[in-house]
C-alpha cells in the first residue's frame, strides 16, 4: 500500500482494536516493511495518537489513553450502534446526557453516509424502548438541528408553540441547550422580540439553519436564571413528604432535581423541598417510589392524592366494601 494517508487511516484503525498488534503482523496486513510502520508509528504520535511499544520477541504496538481525545475511526456497526444509542438518550431530557450528547450526535450525523444514516433510523423506528424519560418525547432530528446551528453560530428559523397554543414563527441566535432533566430548553437571542428568550424545544417545528452566521452575544445572565424566568408563571409548591424507607431508597427513585430526603431513623426519611411541577406529576412520582408515605404538604398535593387514591380503588372494583 504505496498511498500514505490511506495506509495511516487503516493502520489507526487496527489500532483502534483493543489488542497489541506485532509490528510483523501489522506490516503483513498493510503490505509494507517494519520499517515502514516504524515510521507511520511516528505520524500517528505526531498527530496527537498515543501508540504505546513494547518490545522483546512477543512486543508490538497498541493504542492507549492519552491527555487528549484524538479522532476516532468506526466501521458500520459500531456508528450505527452509537447513532442508535446517542438518538435514543436524546429523544427524553435524560438527567446527566445533556447537551453533550447532542453535540456528540450531531457531529456523528453530519459525516454518517445515507446508507447508515437510513439503517439508524429504520432501526430507532422499528424499536419500542421499554422506559421513557418524565419529560416530553423529542424527535432528536430537532434537537441535532439546533445544536448544529448553536456551535455553528448560524441563525436558527423554527416554528414555535407557547403555552397557550399560539403559534409563531422566530428567528433566533441560539445560544445553547440545556437540559433540566425533564425538559430541553434553547437559550437564544429573539432577533424578532430583541431580547433573551428560553424555547421549551419540545414545543419547536421545523428548525433549520438558516445559513447566515452570527457573532456571539455577551450573555446577560445565566442559563438557570433564564430558565427560572421561564418558570414563573407556574406556581411553585413547598414539597414536604415523610417515608416509610431508608433515604438511600427514596433518593434511587425519585428525580435528583427534587432533592436528597434526609434520614429521620434507620427505615424513615423526609423530604423537603420546592418545585415547580405540576402535582399531578408530583403525585405519580412520590407513588412510584413504592413504599408508605404521608404528605404533608402543600394542601393542592394532598387533595389530589387524596382524589387519585380513590379513583385507582374505584378502578379495583374493590370501593366501599368493609
Amino acid at each position: 500500500m504505496t498511498d500514505t494517508p490511506a495506509r495511516l487511516l487503516n493502520l489507526l484503525s487496527l489500532l483502534q482494536t483493543p489488542r497489541e498488534w506485532p509490528g510483523s503482523e501489522l506490516a503483513e496486513r498493510l503490505e509494507v516493511s517494519p520499517r515502514t510502520i516504524r515510521r507511520d508509528i511516528d505520524r500517528l504520535r505526531e498527530l496527537g495518537y498515543p501508540v504505546e511499544a513494547t518490545k522483546g520477541a512477543v512486543g508490538g504496538y497498541r493504542l492507549v489513553a492519552g491527555a487528549a481525545m484524538p479522532p476516532l475511526l468506526l466501521d458500520d456497526e459500531e456508528a450505527v450502534a452509537i447513532a442508535v444509542g446517542l438518538r435514543a438518550g436524546a429523544g427524553h431530557a435524560i438527567e446527566g446526557i445533556e447537551e453533550a450528547s447532542v453535540r456528540a450526535l450531531a457531529k456523528l450525523e453530519q459525516v454518517l453516509p445515507s446508507r447508515l444514516r437510513h439503517r439508524v433510523t429504520a432501526l430507532q423506528a422499528a424499536t419500542v424502548p421499554l422506559t421513557q424519560g418524565d419529560g416530553a418525547t423529542i424527535d432528536p432530528r430537532t434537537l441535532t438541528a439546533i445544536a448544529g446551528a448553536a456551535t455553528g453560530r448560524e441563525r436558527l428559523r423554527f416554528g414555535y408553540r407557547a403555552g397557550d397554543g399560539t403559534e409563531s414563527r422566530r428567528l433566533v441566535e441560539p445560544y445553547r441547550l440545556v437540559s433540566t432533566g425533564q425538559r430541553w430548553y434553547l437559550v437564544a437571542f429573539d432577533l424578532g422580540r430583541e431580547d433573551w428568550r428560553t424555547f421549551r424545544v419540545d414545543r419547536v417545528s421545523e428548525p433549520f439553519a438558516t445559513g447566515a452566521r452570527f457573532t456571539a452575544r455577551e450573555l446577560p445572565t445565566t442559563g438557570v436564571e433564564l430558565l427560572g424566568a421561564s418558570r414563573a408563571g407556574r406556581p411553585e409548591h413547598e414539597v414536604d413528604v415523610t417515608f416509610e424507607a431508608p433515604a438511600g431508597f427514596v433518593a434511587a427513585r425519585l428525580p435528583s432535581h427534587l432533592g436528597a430526603p434526609v434520614a429521620t431513623g434507620e427505615l424513615t426519611s423526609r423530604l423537603r423541598t420546592r418545585s415547580h411541577d405540576s402535582v399531578e406529576w408530583l403525585a405519580l412520582r412520590l407513588a412510584l417510589v413504592d413504599c408508605e408515605f404521608t404528605v404533608h404538604g402543600p394542601e393542592a398535593l394532598i387533595l389530589y392524592m387524596a382524589g387519585l387514591g380513590g379513583r385507582l380503588e374505584r378502578a379495583t372494583g374493590r370501593a366501599g366494601r368493609a
